[in-house]
């Protein structure tokens, strides 16, 4: 088989700017280069953590474009984080949309919680177990 990483994850935006800066400023990916001029139809950003740039996240602009279906979309992306507790706390002091009313935990130990991204994107920070 020839198939060797995800190179990519891309995610359908309203406001491009917007969700750069969130996904700088909240998340601590890395702008590497966005794709397109403003006020072209079809703008791409692609963003990546400092030091870790073999996946990227690819932010998708399209002015006028068609809405996607409810099937087939991906439920949630999640970033994996060392505290947990710490990690919520700075969510919820953000005020951000969709937050879990408390950390949840997996029968494995493994604990997370979801929120929301600017496009209502549901976003997973993950802390796995250490078994």
């Amino acid at each position: 088989m020839s198939v060797k990483k995800i190179e990519h994850v891309g995610i359908r935006v309203t406001a491009l700017e917007d969700s750069i800066e969130f996904y700088v400023r909240v998340i601590g990916l890395r702008h590497l280069h966005t794709v397109g001029e403003v006020g072209e139809a079809l703008r791409l950003a692609f963003l990546t953590f400092p030091g870790q740039e073999s996946v990227e996240l690819e932010l998708i602009y399209v002015r006028d474009g068609e809405e996607l279906p409810r099937e087939g979309r991906v439920h949630h992306i999640a970033f994996t984080v060392a505290n947990i507790e710490e990690e919520y706390a700075r969510i919820s002091r953000l005020g951000l949309s969709g937050l879990d009313p408390e950390i949840r935990s997996l029968p494995n130990g493994s604990r997370f919680f979801f929120f929301n991204g600017p496009d209502g994107e549901r976003i997973e920070f993950f802390e796995p177990s250490l078994h």
